[in-house]
């Protein structure tokens, strides 16, 4: 009996070790996965969150007083264009509506520099629509070549972190899902701005490549500091 009984404590004490992941330094055994974990954000996580979330704001806020401000003088002079503003002028109040609702929900402070970035994109967009069509287009495929880039690193960011989490065996939440779907259609959309501004001649600005180029410097310096201040 009493070797019978030793026999069967060492199948328990076996059972138990093999349910649990080895624990031994660098072990290369990978954690059992567990869907019901979530991994909690390090500080890091939640500043880069934040942060995306403040400068997208500030973008979409820019969007928004660009095509306010080209509007009236570009409708003005080509009326077939007021469709298409209007429309895109739309899917930026929407994108800025989005941001809005999301930084009040996890009551992330809006960029310092709000009031700046307001009086500089309303002068940007006055200015390239007296210009008149074709500056006014390169304007629009200048920022809208900015943001898609800009949205497509934060995208790219977000999914490395939630394959990182998912290799630890890790669930990643649906609030994170649905903010990269979100991210996703932002961008097409932004895209899809650019390809109208080709489609009506931005090419044709005189000249192009330093009035875009101009613009494109000006919208990578504001995402730097918007991320930071």
């Amino acid at each position: 009996m009493s070797s019978l009984r030793m026999r069967t404590c060492l199948f328990r004490q076996s059972l138990r070790l093999q349910s649990q992941p080895c624990s031994r330094p660098f072990s290369s055994t990978r954690p059992i996965p567990n869907k019901h974990r979530r991994k909690p954000l390090t500080e890091e996580q939640r500043n880069l969150l934040s942060s995306a979330l403040r400068v997208n704001q500030a973008g979409e806020l820019a969007a928004t007083l660009i095509y306010t401000a080209q509007t009236p003088p570009l409708v003005n002079a080509h009326p077939h264009l007021r469709p298409l503003m209007a429309h895109m002028y739309a899917q930026e109040e929407g994108h800025f509506n989005t941001f809005n609702s999301l930084m009040a929900k996890h009551r992330v402070r809006p960029t310092a520099l709000y009031p700046l970035w307001s009086v500089l994109a309303t002068g940007l967009g006055w200015s390239t629509a007296v210009m008149g069509r074709e500056a006014a287009m390169a304007c629009t495929e200048a920022v809208e070549t900015e943001i898609g880039g800009h949205y497509n690193n934060q995208i790219r960011t977000l999914l490395e972190m939630f394959d990182q989490w998912k290799a630890e065996g890790y669930e990643v939440g649906e609030e994170l899902q649905e903010l990269v779907k979100t991210l996703r259609r932002i961008r097409d959309e932004e895209l899809e701005h650019l390809d109208h501004a080709v489609e009506n001649d931005a090419k044709k600005a005189e000249p192009h490549w330093l009035l875009t180029g101009f613009i494109r410097m000006g919208c990578r310096g504001a995402i730097w500091v918007s991320e930071r201040v």
